[in-house]
């Protein structure tokens, strides 16, 4: 009976949760569709689905440039903070050395301590060097900002790899380089995919940083320049309802491109947690 309830109880708290997430983006959806002007009729379907609206929002936002300057934020953050997440978590999970355990515990208060309370000092210090208003102004902070939790994730993963396949390898005279790309790289797809579509995810979604650091148009990201378009266009919902999910539609599209390997990385993690 106990077996019976929890898993009604389990699909009931999974079905809340799908509707609480699709009826929000239905709506949106059927917003988008209407006359230009009108107000929101829920999740009807329009008449006369107006899809011209997503042009005439790309256009009056400029999405064109902002979705460029996003896409340059998270070319340089999500490849570069994967690539330093796997290097340190291989060492804290495979590798005893001096400090080990000391320097990890340090880096893991990074998990606790929001960039939101240190972005003031972040941003002299990065004026101090002429960075504000720059790209790397806000790339750099964000693969230190994420670098806690790749760290923890890969070492996470890492740490439960058969010692016996570590062992085999350095007994062939393996290099530490060679058994993390010819040994372990193979076998970590659903980690690896899991942390990039994260990073991604929370890169695309940057908000605060940006608008801190950037004050040039022409290198606005989309979520701060819709933040700006929904000031501008605050009565017309069908055109704030496109460009919202213009700005949206990246992350999840990502999402469904690696949808399979995201969960297998995730239910991984949790087993081996």
């Amino acid at each position: 009976m106990t077996t019976r309830l929890e898993w009604l109880g389990t699909r009931a708290v999974m079905l809340f949760a799908l509707l609480s997430i699709v009826i929000p983006l239905l709506v949106i959806a059927t917003t988008a569709l209407e006359p230009p002007g009108s107000l929101n009729t829920g999740l009807s379907w329009p008449a006369h689905p107006h899809w011209g609206n997503f042009v005439s929002a790309w256009s009056v936002a400029g999405f064109s440039t902002l979705m460029r300057s996003s896409v340059i934020v998270c070319i340089g953050v999500v490849p570069v903070g994967v690539v330093l997440a796997t290097c340190a978590g291989y060492a804290f999970g495979t590798i005893d050395f001096p400090g080990k355990r000391v320097i990890f515990a340090g880096l893991m208060i990074g998990l606790a301590v929001p960039y939101e309370a240190i972005v003031i000092a972040l941003y002299y210090n990065l004026k101090s060097v002429g960075l504000t208003n720059t790209y790397l102004s806000v790339i750099l902070p964000l693969i230190g900002a994420f670098m806690p939790f790749g760290a923890f994730w890969m070492r996470n993963h890492f740490a439960h790899t058969p010692v016996a396949l570590i062992e085999a390898a350095q007994m062939d005279g393996a290099s530490d380089l060679t058994i993390l790309t010819k040994v372990l790289l193979p076998n970590s797809r659903a980690a690896l995919s899991t942390l990039a579509v994260l990073y991604f995810t929370w890169t695309w979604n940057q908000f605060l940083l940006v608008l801190i650091m950037i004050q040039d148009p022409a290198r606005e990201t989309a979520p701060l320049g819709l933040a700006l378009f929904v000031g501008q266009y605050t009565t017309n919902l069908p055109l704030l309802s496109a460009g919202t999910l213009i700005v949206i539609a990246p992350v999840m599209i990502v999402y469904m491109f690696f949808q399979r390997q995201f969960i297998a990385g995730l239910a991984h993690g949790a087993i081996k947690g």
